[in-house]
């Protein structure tokens, strides 16, 4: 991600990847959101960047009044439901520039997502240096989806965990599931462990049980799109099961996220929206068919780990520990 001040955002397209790398210039509040919409970005926290800038970019292209910035308040945050950080940073932005003089709305929007991206950057390095201490030396570990930098703009949450952790020779090497059914694990995260230089083995969703239950997985640890008042955490669909694995076997799981992507305003996950996507990502990849014409399937983007399966959730103030009420609580007030 980079902000271009008084003309837009350029992203990675992340549809293009393994293939390519193809960079897109958003200049307008209709491509952000076809961006958000079509996951050529995403990622939680890279989300929140995204909300904010375009929340500049409509106060550039569509005016800077109080109804023009409302409206694309609205229609930045209704792209996907499940990130808290997308709508809680839009609308973050549309606070800050209400409570502004008309004419400086435009370069205030500005100067507020170029401190979102920076407080990110920033955010990932103290959580991968936390989350790093949790691994023993020569530790295997196993995440699932994309968790590194295209996730979050900065160094990433739970991928950035694991390659600072191999830098301090804690973490030998990382296995990811490919994140059925759009592949970002093999797409995204295998791409990003060749670029670190992170020794790396991707398997197929169905083999994590397996795998696990091998005893050859020291730890599982993966990101979070929402995490409730009481450490209910919404992920990529999947996620739940590897937790139900990885308890059965007795290997610890673990979350990593920034403070931001807390709700405090859900007691727990039960008040969680799930995205529900398109049956096509199911029933085809790429254009190509996977299943037998008007096949139906069901396609939630996330799911829901309780709390009760989860030894700590990584941030940038530190491991939360259980009981995470108390713990979720204290970190917020400090923050």
């Amino acid at each position: 991600m980079v902000l271009l001040p008084g003309v837009g955002m350029r992203i990675l397209d992340q549809t293009a990847l393994p293939g390519a790398e193809r960079w897109l210039d958003l200049t307008t509040v209709a491509a952000a959101c076809e961006a958000i919409t079509t996951l050529r970005v995403r990622g939680a926290p890279l989300l929140g960047v995204t909300a904010a800038g375009a929340m500049a970019i409509a106060a550039q292209e569509m005016g800077a009044s109080d109804d023009a910035l409302r409206r694309a308040c609205r229609q930045v945050a209704g792209t996907r439901p499940t990130a808290v950080e997308l709508s809680s940073l839009a609308e973050a932005a549309l606070a800050l520039a209400l409570a502004a003089p008309e004419a400086e709305r435009p370069g205030l929007l500005w100067r507020f997502a170029e401190a979102v991206l920076l407080r990110r950057i920033e955010q990932d390095t103290l959580l991968a240096e936390h989350g790093a201490t949790l691994f023993a030396a020569g530790s295997h570990v196993l995440t699932h989806c994309n968790t590194g930098a295209l996730a979050t703009g900065g160094r990433g949450t739970a991928l950035a965990v694991i390659q600072r952790a191999w830098e301090l020779d804690r973490v030998a090497h990382c296995f990811a599931c490919e994140t059925r059914p759009l592949l970002q694990g093999a797409r995204l995260t295998m791409w990003e462990l060749a670029r670190a230089g992170v020794p790396s083995t991707l398997l197929a969703d169905s083999a994590a049980a397996s795998l696990i239950g091998s005893g050859r997985i020291s730890a599982v640890i993966t990101g979070a799109d929402r995490i409730t008042r009481n450490g209910d955490t919404a992920n990529k669909v999947g996620t739940l099961g590897l937790a139900i694995i990885a308890a059965r076997f007795g290997t610890p799981f673990y979350v990593a996220a920034p403070l931001s992507t807390f709700d405090p305003a859900l007691p727990n996950g039960s008040g969680i929206p799930i995205e529900l996507r398109s049956a096509a990502e199911v029933t085809e990849f790429r254009g190509i068919p996977t299943a037998p014409p008007g096949a139906n399937a069901y396609n939630p983007a996330f799911d829901v780990t309780p709390a009760a399966l989860i030894a700590g959730i990584v941030t940038e103030a530190g491991v939360l520990r259980p009981p995470f009420g108390r713990a979720i609580r204290d970190a917020l007030t400090r923050a």
